[in-house]
């Protein structure tokens, strides 16, 4: 499915019957050949904004999945860069594909939602993640993460804009989360993969009652809307120093 390289049908399937965890233990080896994966265009471009404010000296990367975002983080980080993921499959796959050679770089398993870090990045970077937690488990995601910067550091994420309502993708999405709900009423345990569930608005707000103060850089690279505002944001979120 997807490409030549990518899971079959039936192994989609026994992902998505399976908790997060496993399924994405299962999903790993194949990972990088579905649209799952953060795209080449939308890594580029955040690294080129991250170049423009930074430089950075210890990243991380929250919930790494295989990589990719960590080969971000070595292009501007200069002295370290951790990946962070409770899939041990993703680690794996991480390792063995010999991802980000520069800097330091090291790879944790560990829950998003219980770090095992004191203060000690001045990035942290996180690719795609969201649809992984609820709404109601923001506010304890966004305290994990002021908690590990160090004061004057920075929490960067793009955020692409929601396809228009009554759109092809919009319904796409809609139609996704609604069978992932329904999944999750009769199933167990729960696969928690949501694209509609978090708004942006809940993200920027849950961000401002964790104590960040948060600036939006439009990635120029995806140009506007036909309403003037970015096809694709970075949000940079900063801890004040």
């Amino acid at each position: 499915m997807f490409s030549p390289e990518g899971p079959s049908l039936r192994e989609l399937a026994v992902q998505a019957l399976s908790s997060v965890e496993r399924g994405y233990d299962l999903l790993a080896p194949k990972f990088d050949h579905t649209p799952f994966r953060t795209p080449d265009a939308v890594l580029e471009a955040t690294a080129a904004a991250l170049r423009r404010i930074g430089p950075f000296e210890d990243g991380l990367d929250l919930c790494c999945g295989t990589g990719a975002g960590v080969d971000v983080l070595t292009g501007v980080c200069r002295r370290s860069v951790t990946g962070v993921d409770f899939s041990a499959g993703m680690l794996a796959v991480a390792r063995e594909r010999g991802r980000a050679v520069g800097p330091r770089v090291s790879w944790v398993r560990a829950d998003a939602r219980a770090l095992p870090f004191r203060p000690a990045f001045d990035l942290v970077a996180s690719f795609g993640a969201f649809g992984h937690f609820l709404p109601g488990e923001l506010p304890g995601l966004f305290e994990q993460v002021h908690s590990v910067l160090r004061p004057g550091g920075c929490f960067a994420f793009p955020v692409v804009a929601p396809p228009r309502p009554g759109s092809a993708a919009y319904w796409m999405l809609e139609g996704f989360d609604a069978v992932m709900r329904v999944r999750n009423a009769v199933w167990r345990p729960p696969f928690v993969m949501y694209y509609r569930a978090v708004r942006f608005g809940d993200v920027l707000r849950e961000l401002d009652r964790a104590g960040f103060r948060v600036d939006l850089h439009a990635l120029p690279e995806f140009g506007q809307r036909g309403d003037g505002s970015p096809r694709v944001r970075l949000v940079v979120a900063g801890r004040p120093g």
